[in-house]
């Protein structure tokens, strides 16, 4: 189904590529973003949905010296974020809070907690620990994944251990399984690299071209998610990894993000370089799992997983973010710093 938005937008200043859900914000529904300027000085927003779901609301805006290449925000505390940035010669990482009197119009500063500054190579992104409050950390750059151990009440964070994927390979992203606190996915460019942290070994690995994200469905224990730049999109079974249990045909030119619902199962969200986010729905599961026998590629029943394409955008979208507190809402973002909200109760009778 095409179609444009009818989504509630806000505007960046500077172009922008990340956006991440406030998971812990469990009283409004949240978002945080950050810009992309080479030149000029860069900005954190953080916006919430109002009250009747009319509007996006900043609730706080900060500089931020450096082009924000990746943001996160702390499943715990609302406060605390991490972003990777680049000063146009290096890129670094760091863990910062918002002031507790956010929201006013003249906001203070950010303040850096600390700083993840083990890397030598280009950081490509920092997860955090998916199991609600703790103390660990990772951060991956292009050669190297580390796990770092973060004590905010210190203000420190100590490498616990770390791994080279060694000349062959260049990391690109991640993501923590969210079913197994010993295990992570990272992508490449060549594949998706399944690493256990607590010997810092590879476990497994899929070899495909081009992977650009990766992201474990947290409804199901087995089942993650790739995209690919030209293949689109492949869900897998982590038991039977050899070939894909579905495969989505993505975006008419690359497809960048993908990300599953954090309460839907079956609904799989992707942005792409044709200035696109497709809402899909994957195959229905028949056992415990997703089967690769399915109305969606079964001979005599075509169905479309395809529900609706959100095609309201000027730019790339790269940016892509789930709510958690209410799972039918999503926020996207463009490469021109255009945040939308979108709500897809519409879709979810056919989930």
């Amino acid at each position: 189904m095409q179609g444009g938005s009818s989504g509630i937008g806000y505007g960046l200043k500077y172009q922008a590529r990340c956006i991440s859900d406030v998971k812990a914000d469990t009283d409004h529904t949240s978002f945080i973003t950050g810009t992309q300027s080479l030149k000029e000085e860069n900005e954190v927003h953080l916006i919430r949905l109002s009250s009747g779901g009319t509007e996006l609301i900043c609730e706080g805006l900060f500089a931020h010296a450096n082009e924000i290449w990746d943001i996160a925000s702390c499943p715990f505390d609302q406060r605390i974020f991490s972003t990777v940035y680049s000063t146009g010669e290096s890129y670094g990482a760091a863990i910062w809070q918002i002031p507790e009197l956010y929201g006013e119009l003249n906001s203070p500063q950010l303040e850096r907690i600390t700083s993840l500054d083990a890397h030598v190579g280009k950081i490509k992104c920092v997860l955090w620990w998916p199991f609600g409050r703790h103390d660990k950390l990772i951060s991956i750059d292009e050669e190297t994944l580390f796990l770092w151990s973060f004590d905010c009440s210190k203000k420190v964070a100590q490498v616990q251990s770390q791994e080279s994927v060694g000349m062959l390979h260049k990391l690109s992203g991640g993501a923590w399984n969210p079913h197994d606190v010993n295990a992570v996915a990272v992508t490449c460019d060549s594949a998706t690299q399944f690493w256990d942290l607590r010997t810092m070994k590879k476990t497994n690995s899929i070899e495909r071209a081009h992977v650009r994200n990766v992201d474990y469905n947290p409804k199901k224990k087995h089942i993650f998610v790739t995209a690919e730049e030209e293949s689109g999109i492949c869900i897998w079974d982590l038991r039977k990894p050899k070939v894909p249990i579905q495969e989505l045909p993505g975006h008419t030119h690359w497809t960048w993000a993908v990300k599953c619902n954090p309460e839907y199962d079956r609904l799989i969200l992707s942005a792409g370089t044709d200035s696109t986010v497709n809402l899909w729905l994957a195959s229905p599961s028949s056992s415990d799992e997703f089967t690769s026998e399915s109305p969606v590629d079964s001979p005599t029943r075509r169905v479309d997983p395809l529900l609706h394409s959100y095609s309201d955008y000027e730019d790339s979208v790269y940016g892509l973010a789930w709510s958690t507190r209410e799972p039918w809402i999503f926020a996207s973002l463009s490469y021109d710093g255009r945040v939308v909200v979108e709500a897809v109760k519409p879709f979810l009778s056919k989930k």
